[in-house]
């Protein structure tokens, strides 16, 4: 029997293998790191120092970790179902739309949380609305969603700065950006929980919409393994021809679940456009998107190891940003070549160590 087959437990697949492929990228990243002089503990230490030393530290780091968050999932439901979504950042940007537009007509009359709902609403509708085309041509013309998604990220990016430049500008200004929102469109700062532990959350734009993250978290766990639908998404992901043999109806399956990616890719926008920024701004998704698909593979598709996952490379974000300043032979440049590398082993080579895995488990479980 091939190792590929063989079943483990899961504390063995969504724990202990992700676990071996960050240690080893890590490895990795300190023989880089000691190639260029530097002593890769001590630019360990300043990473980990950078991204969870300081109250304002970590606010940012779960800032990061919001948006992975949103977006992993978005990718990881549409894998479920065989589709792979690599338009999560065209998605995002396009559902910023859709929370702008709450945000600006309703942040003169009602507070926040009135607001909120209709926001989430709005992100996730026109998240969904973008996802919907390429997710129509996959089902129906057979139109690769590879394809169409990446072409749809350029149209997205395309289409919004029109928007901001000629249509939703400030007049006057000459930044392409909507008006700030008033304190009804804004989403709230999550200082009050890190009072709780004794930390200052200081200017980091850390907010509510992590609540958010987390309450999808739950809801794409119910309806992957807790729902009809669900059981029919992962059916189609394991085998298309096995699905329509069942009555699993192929087309329908396949725009629901690309509807669903898009739509989790769409709340995506609620943490930077209302939670940091407040206002509507070109390039604010900043490649959240693309991370979400390193952050989906690397988490299993599972919302639990997403949201490690996404913490991880939230630490790489804002530590990244901190151990760049301190020791200047490390460039940013660097920092994503270490980004890199978490990918390469907890994407491409994310079964390198099953093999070992397998033969140890098996004779450990024999003896």
């Amino acid at each position: 029997m091939s190792t590929a087959s063989v079943p483990l437990p899961n504390w063995i697949t969504y724990g202990l293998l992700p676990l071996l492929n960050v240690v080893t990228a890590f490895v990795i990243s300190g023989l880089v790191v000691w190639s260029i002089g530097e002593n890769p503990f001590a630019a360990l230490r300043l990473l980990i120092e950078g991204a969870l030393g300081r109250g304002d530290a970590i606010g940012f780091t779960l800032f990061y970790t919001t948006s992975f968050i949103f977006t992993g999932l978005s990718v990881a439901v549409a894998f479920h179902s065989g589709l792979f979504n690599i338009g999560a950042e065209g998605q995002a940007y396009v559902g910023g739309l859709g929370a702008a537009l709450v945000a600006l007509t309703l942040d003169r009359y009602v507070p926040w949380y009135v607001t909120m709902p209709f926001a989430v609403i709005g992100a996730a509708v026109f998240g969904a609305a973008w996802a919907f085309i390429p997710a129509w041509l996959q089902a129906k013309r057979g139109s690769h969603v590879v394809i169409t998604t990446i072409m749809f990220n350029f149209i997205a990016a395309a289409l919004m700065v029109y928007l901001l430049v000629n249509v939703l500008i400030v007049p006057g200004k000459m930044a392409p950006e909507t008006r700030t929102f008033l304190p009804g469109g804004q989403l709230p700062k999550m200082d009050w929980l890190m009072a709780i532990f004794g930390l200052k959350l200081g200017p980091a734009p850390f907010n509510v919409s992590f609540i958010i993250a987390l309450v999808m978290c739950f809801v794409v766990w119910v309806l992957i393994w807790r729902t009809k639908l669900g059981y029919e998404m992962r059916t189609l992901g394991i085998s298309r021809s096995a699905a329509v043999y069942a009555g699993i109806p192929y087309a329908r399956t396949v725009i629901i679940a690309m509807l669903l990616s898009g739509g989790l890719a769409g709340m995506m926008a609620l943490n930077p456009v209302m939670g940091a920024s407040a206002r509507l701004q070109v390039e604010f998704v900043g490649g959240a998107g693309f991370v979400g698909i390193a952050v989906s593979l690397m988490g299993r598709s599972h919302p639990l190891g997403i949201v490690f996952s996404a913490l991880l490379f939230g630490i790489l974000y804002q530590g990244g940003a901190d151990l760049s300043f301190e020791m200047p032979n490390i460039t940013r440049e660097m920092i994503v070549v270490i980004q890199g590398l978490v990918i390469l082993f907890a994407g491409a080579l994310e079964y390198m160590y099953r093999p070992v895995i397998v033969r140890v488990y098996q004779r450990l479980v024999k003896g």
